[in-house]
């Protein structure tokens, strides 16, 4: 599904957090025509993708923009994820859309190195360490090499106890894809997240 609305509304997909976290406001506008340019190239992939002007914001569009864009005056097209969560059709899916950054668009894989909410703490420390040296180490490596690896994520160091579900990670192949050779680099990295943590985050070009 691509967001395709003018001025997409706030959906504040969590439960259990602070009172204040629900009245957050993202009023970036949103951009029909880009949407209909990403639908285009999805299927001509051989995508299905369809358009949904009604569709709002989640959280993992407005909690990752707001730091970088706080105006919110940068137009968004939010694209979901597909259904059977195969980590192979997101990268074909970024690959797809990678003639979009040469057309000024910036694709953001919105994600979490680490999600396991029933581990978010020094519960989780050592499943989360474990698996980030892995990711940025597969990173690290030459791109087709890079993508084999995240392609078996699953082999990977507690991969399914930083992962429980794989929609936090999913992103990043999507971003993977649209990479193309482009190398990666460590954009962000914090071994205390939440106290105890590590993630990271990544730049391609």
């Amino acid at each position: 599904m691509i967001s395709s609305g003018t001025r997409p509304p706030m959906i504040y997909d969590y439960g259990g957090f602070p009172p204040h976290t629900y009245a957050i406001r993202y009023d970036a506008p949103g951009e029909p025509a880009l949407a209909a340019r990403v639908q285009a190239l999805l299927r001509e992939a051989g995508h299905g993708a369809v358009l949904d002007d009604a569709r709002g914001f989640d959280h993992g569009t407005f909690s990752a923009l707001y730091p970088v864009f706080p105006e919110a005056d940068v137009p968004i097209v939010q694209l979901s994820l597909r259904h059977g969560l195969d980590p192979a059709e997101h990268v074909a899916v970024g690959r797809a859309l990678a003639a979009l950054r040469s057309e000024g668009v910036l694709i953001v894989g919105s994600g979490l190195s680490y999600h396991n909410l029933r581990a978010f703490n020094g519960a989780g420390a050592a499943a989360s360490h474990a698996f980030d040296a892995w990711l940025r180490a597969a990173m690290a490596l030459p791109p087709q090499e890079r993508t084999a690896a995240l392609l078996e994520w699953e082999r990977a160091p507690a991969a399914r106890q930083a992962h429980p579900r794989e929609e936090h990670l999913l992103p990043l192949m999507v971003a993977l894809g649209a990479a193309e050779d482009d190398a990666a680099t460590v954009v962000y990295h914090e071994e205390d997240f939440f106290g105890a943590l590590a993630v990271s985050s990544f730049r391609f070009g």
